[in-house]
């Protein structure tokens, strides 16, 4: 089995602000910079290739943590969320009123205006799942909340439905396996990146 490692980007000013960001492309905020410089990769990333989306704060997080810059991959990009982009959820949902209600949820079939739902970011991951299997090589990609979160559905059976069984936090490395297929599996989740997080764990 192959061994996948998700981080999410940094913060940036449109997170401070809980903005959703979907294909927006917002670098990262002089905090979030600072926070990715005092991350510390865990030993399951030492001899890992590494891989990103193609917005600016997945691909400057990845160039800080890997100490050069890393290949993009389209696939990893964030969810489109179309019309929304720019919007709280608070916003969206005093607009949509019922209807913000009736979508959400609709778990994986979600879906804003224009935009994507998380079964279809399901269905680009998959494929490059199937490649990095094949590979058989250790691999850290640096992505979005929306694309870990799908990956996660996919590896635990989570329909988006309700809550997750586990809360996949900021700040921390999910882990999976990736079967011969490409079907990943949960490894470990949430292993803490900034020291204050790993010393209140232990």
């Amino acid at each position: 089995m192959s061994r996948l490692l998700l981080i999410r980007h940094g913060k940036t000013a449109w997170n401070e602000a809980g903005r959703i960001q979907g294909r927006s492309d917002p670098s990262l905020s002089p905090a979030g910079r600072r926070a990715v410089e005092a991350w510390v990769l865990p030993a399951q990333a030492a001899g890992a290739r590494w891989i990103c989306s193609p917005l600016a704060r997945a691909r400057q997080t990845a160039a800080i943590l890997h100490g050069t810059p890393v290949a993009p991959d389209p696939r990893l990009i964030e969810t489109d969320w179309g019309a929304w982009e720019g919007k709280t959820l608070a916003e969206l949902r005093g607009e949509c009123g019922p209807e913000m209600a009736e979508n959400e949820a609709r778990g994986l079939d979600f879906r804003p205006t224009g935009g994507e739902s998380p079964r279809d970011v399901q269905q680009r991951l998959l494929p490059l799942f199937a490649e990095l299997a094949a590979a058989d090589r250790a691999v850290v990609a640096v992505t979005h909340k929306g694309v870990i979160r799908a990956a996660y559905a996919l590896a635990s059976g989570w329909d988006m439905r309700a809550k997750p069984p586990v809360k996949l936090r900021d700040g921390c490395l999910q882990a999976f396996t990736l079967d011969a297929g490409g079907a990943p599996h949960v490894d470990t989740l949430n292993i803490p990146l900034d020291t204050a997080t790993a010393e209140r764990a232990s």
